[in-house]
């Protein structure tokens, strides 16, 4: 009997747009933004320029793309726990922060990407409207374990106090982020989790965990 040849599968519009946005982050991880032009990006997803073309009018919103693309990535991994009201608060407290500390978000790559776009969202309206929108984004996500950790100890949930703690989680998980993306040999991400747990149960005034 003849051999059956695969069928052909036409990937949808927007399984392609990933592709390609997938191409022009591993692009930047390796090389930078300034390398990351239409021909390494092409090179790299195995196209044709014209279908970069296709998906994207121009190459600056392929660029908004990845950047969102990137943020709203690293933001869903590390707060996959935080939804999952089946287990304790602390438990939920405790995996968001080791997702957030731990690869592939704590990664040199993903630094590398994030630092590519960084130096662009002063200049870049656009761009300052991605950044600020995925900063509201995760803070938004954390309220409701800001809010359950304050109702668990009788303390009154009001939104200006909610914020503030949102904002110095926020800010410890950043830096900490930061901190041990550029320096793993030193901060370790089991380092970096225990100082992470040590501030932001202070920062919720809950027991510090075992």
């Amino acid at each position: 009997m003849p051999e059956s040849k695969p069928k052909f599968r036409r990937e949808s519009p927007e399984q392609r747009r990933v592709q390609l946005i997938e191409a022009t982050l591993r692009v930047i991880a390796r090389k930078g933004v300034s390398a990351a032009t239409v021909r390494e990006i092409s090179a790299e997803a195995g196209v044709a320029f014209s279908l970069i073309r296709h998906h994207f009018k121009t190459k600056e919103d392929l660029m908004y793309a990845a950047y969102a693309f990137h943020m709203h990535k690293m933001a869903q991994v590390s707060l996959s726990a935080a939804t999952d009201t089946a287990r304790p608060l602390k438990e939920r407290i405790k995996q968001c922060i080791t997702d957030t500390l731990s690869p592939p978000v704590t990664d040199g790559a993903a630094l590398q990407v994030w630092a590519g776009f960084i130096q662009m969202v002063p200049h870049d309206a656009r761009m300052k409207q991605i950044h600020m929108d995925t900063y509201l984004g995760f803070r938004d996500a954390l309220e409701p374990l800001i809010v359950e950790a304050l109702r668990s100890q009788g303390n009154h949930a009001d939104p200006a106090r909610i914020e503030q703690k949102a904002i110095a989680c926020n800010a410890v998980l950043d830096g900490l982020w930061l901190e041990g993306s550029m320096l793993p040999d030193m901060l370790p991400a089991a380092r970096l989790i225990d100082v992470a747990e040590f501030a932001i149960f202070a920062i919720l005034e809950l027991a510090q965990p075992d």
